[in-house]
């Protein structure tokens, strides 16, 4: 069959051929075919591969293979420890040891403590030392997602004893194009990049030509926070420290990607009143239980907004017309508000907005509501005019819609900004809650003039 064997490397993976050739029993066929393919589409051919067949791969592929494989894999969190059950014990053991310490501590973080014990006791006792210490790390910080597979060359040494120092650590460092110096004491002195130790003299002095000038992040530091700091910098890889800045270990981009990725899903689940969008539920039950609790909290708001519609049962009465404009008013305002809600929680998530501009932003959210709803309220106003030859119906829905718009935009971004100061995630100020919120400012505007001026109607 070699005839239908790829020849070139890295080439995309003829899945029917693989699955085939599992089913046939043809170890080194098998091998030939699927380890030419890239590891992404490995990982693709593996998740979906179904466990009869993923067994197989695991009589046909050693740990190191199939670590390399779980590098890439987009396996969803809650899904790791069924994976891991299909292997035997000791081989998942030897493939989370081959994986990198960062990301080995990804998957035990995820699976129960007991079996993540099991498999740590029947690693090697370096491999089992490296992951531990990362385990004991606060999750969501840097430490948590930091790998300590890196390279560091000392400071007084020689650019030539350097390259032996790199060629000895480059096969197990995670990336070799940052290179940091430290002191006699695990201090992070500098920085030097491949490129410069490349075309240095090999004579020279690494303290000499490193860059001293070095960003670094402290261990206990918001995984959020290192992501904006090596987005700002446009790093690769970005050190990790401690209080006394010895080095702990690096960041890399590839992790940093997964962050923001996490963090967007959790802000956009948040946002559209969800706890989790991570991954589909296949299970209505388990659907239902994430998104109940906030739609039960809406109900009771919502509840809020009949029972005072009914306060304003006698104008409603005296002029039923009013009655048609409340869906055209409370849509208006919930939907201004969640614009400025999405305009503030981005800016909080990128970190544009420091402290010295948040009465900007406010100022600024204020001005927007007020001729967005003076503009959308003149026009509203000649839609009533033309349509009911009422002019003063046409100027209190005008009124009341400028008033609902301003409100609702200031609502928008001072909500989220307030649970920010108060250290509270801004983005369970979710779209739903906002424009409920807004639904009953509006209301009580539109109906509260409507009151006022009911002689008038």
């Amino acid at each position: 069959m070699p005839e239908l064997l790829n020849e070139q490397e890295e080439q995309h993976i003829d899945e029917e051929l693989v699955t085939r050739l599992l089913e046939e029993e043809q170890p080194e066929l098998f091998r030939e075919e699927f380890l030419a393919g890239h590891p992404y589409d490995q990982a693709k051919y593996y998740e979906k591969a179904g466990p009869g067949l993923r067994r197989r791969m695991y009589e046909y592929l050693s740990p190191a293979e199939l670590a390399e494989i779980f590098e890439v894999s987009e396996i969803p969190d809650e899904e790791f420890g069924g994976f891991l059950e299909e292997m035997d014990t000791r081989y998942a053991a030897d493939m989370l040891a081959q994986m990198y310490a960062d990301n080995a501590v990804d998957v035990l973080n995820e699976i129960d403590k007991s079996k993540a014990l099991t498999y740590l006791t029947l690693m090697e006792d370096e491999d089992a030392r490296e992951i531990k210490d990362l385990l004991h790390y606060e999750e969501y910080t840097a430490g948590s997602i930091m790998t300590t597979e890196y390279v560091t060359i000392p400071k007084n040494s020689t650019v030539r004893s350097a390259m032996a120092i790199l060629r000895n650590a480059a096969p197990e460092a995670e990336t070799i194009y940052y290179i940091f110096v430290a002191d006699d004491e695990n201090r992070l002195a500098g920085v030097v990049s491949l490129r410069d130790i490349i075309i240095a003299d090999e004579n020279s002095i690494i303290g000499d030509i490193m860059n001293e000038r070095v960003v670094s992040v402290l261990v206990s530091a918001d995984q959020e926070e290192v992501a904006r700091t090596m987005k700002d910098y446009d790093f690769l890889a970005i050190p990790v420290v401690d209080f006394q800045q010895h080095l702990l270990g690096i960041i890399t981009v590839d992790d940093i990607m997964d962050v923001l990725e996490e963090e967007a899903s959790d802000d956009y689940s948040k946002l559209a009143g969800v706890s989790d969008m991570d991954t589909p539920d296949r299970s209505p039950l388990n659907a239902a239980k994430k998104r109940l609790p906030w739609l039960i909290l809406l109900t009771f708001l919502g509840m809020v907004t009949a029972n005072l519609m009914g306060h304003f049962e006698k104008t409603l009465d005296q002029v039923a017309l009013l009655a048609v404009f409340i869906p055209l008013i409370a849509g208006m305002a919930g939907n201004s508000g969640t614009q400025s809600l999405a305009v503030a929680v981005r800016g909080i998530a990128t970190g544009d907005i420091e402290e010295e501009s948040k009465m900007k932003l406010l100022f600024r959210e204020a001005g927007t509501g007020l001729i967005t709803g003076s503009v959308c309220g003149v026009f509203v106003f000649l839609l009533v005019f033309l349509w009911k030859h009422e002019a003063v119906l046409g100027l209190l829905v005008g009124a009341a819609i400028l008033g609902s718009i301003f409100v609702a935009t200031v609502a928008g971004s001072f909500i989220p900004l307030l649970m920010h100061r108060i250290k509270i995630d801004p983005a369970v100020a979710s779209g739903p809650f906002i424009t409920t919120l807004n639904d009953i400012i509006s209301i009580l505007i539109y109906l509260g003039l409507a009151t006022l001026f009911i002689s008038q109607l």
